[in-house]
């Protein structure tokens, strides 16, 4: 495997370079990336609290008229 030398790396835009850390990312599954236990507990939280907060939530419609009505 050929590596980006660090010059490369600097040639590169800072779009690009994001880019470049945003397909690295990608590229790993979920199992190659390593969950400490009170990390995989908030993520298990957050998806459990998920359909609680879309409930609550308010259309863009609605905020909308709202918004229009508050500030005509």
């Amino acid at each position: 495997m050929e590596l980006l030398t660090p010059e490369e790396i600097g040639r590169l835009t800072p779009p690009e370079r994001l880019a470049l850390i945003a397909q690295l990312w990608d590229s790993l599954e979920n199992e190659q990336l390593p969950l400490t236990e009170s990390q995989k507990a908030e993520l298990d939280r957050r998806l459990a609290s998920l359909d609680d907060d879309r409930r609550g939530g308010v259309t863009w419609p609605a905020l909308k008229a709202e918004l229009q009505e508050r500030c005509p």
